[in-house]
Order: C-alpha cells, then structure tokens, then sequence
C-alpha cells in the first residue's frame, strides 16, 4: 500500500512495518480497502494521525485475550480528545518460525523474537530448539528482518504468519504458538462524532476516573452497571500519574448507548465520577448478541418513566 500523503482524507495508519498483526487486523476493515495506508512506529503516532486529519482512522491494538488490555492504547485513549472507537477488529495469534534460505531446523541455535512472541513460543522452542538462545527483538517484524542483514547474528526468528510475503525468508515451522485460541483484539479509531447504528451486538467504551479515594468507591462505580443489567467485557485499571494510588477504569460494555440500560448507566457514572471519557459505541466483531432480562429493557425504562411522569402530572395511577 501507498502512504500518499497528499490523500489525508483517505489514509488509514496502523503500527508497521508490513506484516504486522495490526496490518492483518486493517486487511479486515472494509472501508480501508483501496485507500492509502500509513505505517507508523507506535499509538501516539497513530492517534496524532487522527486528530490532525492526516488519516481518516488508525488501527490500534487495545486487548490481547493472553497479556490483558494493551496500556500503552488505554493510556493513549484516556489521554488524548477528540476520538472515538467506530468498530473493532480480531485477529487470530500465531507465529512461524523463518530462516534464511538453506537452514534447517537442525542448524537453528539462535533466535530473534520480541519479548511477548517468545512468550507465547517459548515451550515449543524448548522442545524443538534445544538449547537455543533468544536475542529479544523490538518487534515481530523486525525479528524477521533482521535475519537479512549483513550483521545478522540470530539463525532463526519468531514472526507473524505472512511475513514470507514482504520477506525472501523460508518458514521452517507453523502454528508454533502456545494458545491456539490465542486472539488480539484491535479497535478502528475516528475523528467522526457519529454515533454507528446500534444492531443488538454491540459494545460500548468508557473511561472513568473514581472521586477521591474512599472505602467502597470501586463498588459504587461497578453498581452503576449491576443495577442496570450491564455486563462487562473489559474491566482494565490504569495510574492517572498524578498521585499514588489514584486510577483510571478502561471499561467495556455489553449494549449501545442508545439503549435504554446503557444510556441510564452511563448518566450515573457521570453523578458519580469526576470525569467519564465516552470513547464510542460499536458493532462487537464476534456477533455475540446481549441477553437482557425483561426488567432491563427499553420497555422497562420507558414504562418506568411514563409512570414517574403521570405522577408528577397528577393524573391517576394507570398500573
């Protein structure tokens, strides 16, 4: 892909070089097919890309279903105004392990891999790759890359499947990863205020800060969502920074913020909290639908309000 700069309107940015997971997960946005895409070298970057319009949206990575939430994205969102999540992505976690043309698996007694795929690597090397040693690389791509140059120490490298498309490298091993379940979750970011339709699958993001620290203050933000019927998919505690002991909550919730127990909750969070970031409502990428009792409805609201305001009226109970 271009990174033609002088289509701003157009770009997509996502954490590079070519080959990244982050570039799998753009592959998987519709409206970023044919349009220039911008690699950049981390979050912040991506975000500054949005905000100042050199892109239409960045592709980040928010949670990884092995490591948790990805703080250096939390951090960002938390941080930065003016952008909104408009759809999330998931891609499935694996790695290869790739050499330089002629080596064999029996030859390997060096490899190249970031300190995370090593992670999620590192039982199958011990039981293949007997006695090998690790050079931490900064990044999974980079692994790879490495291996061609003139320097190159490492005779092997951990990378992400697909890295022998922009790489003239030979994969000696697949589906060398731990969890085959393993699965990074990533978010598409906007600059757009437009709110996606709500289609009964759906998620919603928030940041919220607790008021000053006091005994049971977790449990009265949490109750915002119990007493609602709202069940939570991520739940992620981040340092403010100004103070110790103080935090952020990164928190994901199952519905829309048109729907009626969403909308509730998120104005008791904001009576509540000193400050809430609403950082977007989204189709889920899995489909999963929200099971939602009777009395957590739409109906259920609005029933409970129209009874409330024909008391207030005067007019006789109906119920």
């Amino acid at each position: 892909m271009s990174h033609a700069a002088d289509h701003p309107s157009e770009t997509y940015s996502y954490l590079g070089p070519a080959g990244t997971f982050t570039e799998a997960a753009l592959k998987l946005v519709e409206a970023a097919a044919g349009k220039p895409w911008r690699s950049v070298n981390n979050v912040g970057e991506a975000l500054d890309d949005v905000v100042t319009g050199r892109s239409v949206g960045a592709v980040i990575a928010i949670e990884n279903s092995v490591d948790g939430g990805v703080s250096a994205t939390q951090d960002a969102l938390a941080r930065i105004p003016g952008v909104r999540i408009v759809g999330e992505y998931l891609v499935p976690v694996d790695f290869v392990l790739v050499a330089r043309h002629g080596t064999t698996l029996a030859d390997v007694r060096t490899v190249n891999a970031h300190p995370v795929a090593y992670a999620q690597t590192h039982r199958w090397l011990e039981t293949n790759v007997r006695g090998h040693g690790h050079i931490p690389a900064s990044s999974n791509v980079a692994a790879a890359a490495e291996l061609l140059a003139d320097h190159s120490v490492a005779d092997a490298a951990v990378a992400p499947p697909g890295i022998t498309d922009h790489y003239d490298l030979a994969v000696l091993a697949d589906s060398i990863g731990e969890n085959a379940s393993a699965v990074t979750r990533f978010v598409l970011v906007s600059k757009t205020l437009a709110i996606p339709e709500r289609t009964g699958s759906d998620k919603t993001s928030v940041v919220v800060e607790l008021p000053n620290e006091h005994p049971g203050a977790l449990v009265d933000m949490l109750e915002q969502f119990a007493t609602r019927g709202i069940n939570m998919g991520l739940l992620s505690s981040r340092p403010i920074g100004d103070e110790l002991g103080r935090y952020r909550f990164v928190i994901d919730l199952d519905g829309h913020v048109r729907d009626e127990r969403v909308a509730d909750a998120l104005l008791g969070l904001r009576r509540f909290s000193p400050r809430v970031t609403f950082l977007g409502s989204y189709p889920r990428a899995d489909g999963v639908r929200a099971e939602v009792s009777p009395r957590y409805s739409d109906q259920a609201f609005v029933e409970a309000r129209d009874w409330l305001r024909a008391i207030v009226r005067g007019e006789p109970d109906a119920s």
